[in-house]
């Protein structure tokens, strides 16, 4: 709970919004909204210390130190490996890229609306909710997101959006029925013209109708 834990941080320390934003992973300007009391949320604050996330001595000299990074304690309590195989897991994305990742989620809606939201969050290592406030324009953040690539921002590598492309564009023509459009039997075209050679209303001499017309004109 990384926004409880900033709120719990914002309102009991006296360290800036650079160093909450780092450990929390959130952005500078969430962390800001947040003091500001104009973040879209209802956050309820969670105090690190009790949940063994941090020390009190380490939270007194980041206090001290602006330039100070808090470093999280060490779990009391281990936690076994999954040893599910074949589960492909959230792609983990280091601290310093996860402020890119609105402007490559945007991208992605933009380019390929086709994919669907459990790739995109394993092709960047985001949430279906971010995906969903960006789509809807929701973002605390949505006036400046810009739409980059996420290849061009480092979140992944060419193979891993082609082959996200692939996927998703696999799945569509799966659930849309298969084939897309298909041509009309050529029995059908054929019967199509023999109705409209029998159909003396259909057939149009241009003499005749040129004729018509001037007979039109003579009346009037």
């Amino acid at each position: 709970m990384p926004k409880a834990t900033a709120m719990w941080l914002i309102n009991n320390t006296a360290l800036t919004f650079e160093q909450i934003a780092e450990f929390c992973t959130l952005h500078q300007l969430e962390v800001k909204a947040m003091a500001d009391e104009t973040h879209p949320e209802r956050i309820i604050p969670l105090d690190p210390v009790m949940t063994g996330q941090l020390t009190r001595q380490e939270i007194e000299a980041a206090e001290k130190d602006p330039r100070k990074r808090l470093v999280q304690s060490k779990s009391r309590y281990e936690v076994p490996e999954s040893k599910s195989k074949g589960k492909r897991r959230q792609r983990y994305v280091p601290v310093s890229r996860r402020q890119d990742r609105p402007d490559a989620i945007y991208w992605i809606l933009r380019n390929h609306p086709e994919m669907p939201d459990s790739e995109i969050g394993k092709l960047v290592g985001t949430t279906k909710s971010t995906i969903e406030s960006i789509r809807n324009k929701t973002h605390w953040n949505a006036s400046n997101i810009k739409a980059v690539d996420p290849v061009t921002l480092g979140l992944c590598t060419q193979l891993d959006l082609d082959l996200a492309v692939e996927r998703a564009q696999a799945l569509k023509v799966k659930t849309s029925g298969g084939d897309g459009a298909k041509l009309k039997p050529a029995q059908d075209s054929v019967k199509a013209a023999q109705e409209a050679a029998s159909n003396p209303s259909m057939k149009y001499d241009p003499a005749s109708v040129y004729s018509s017309m001037q007979k039109f004109k003579g009346r009037t």
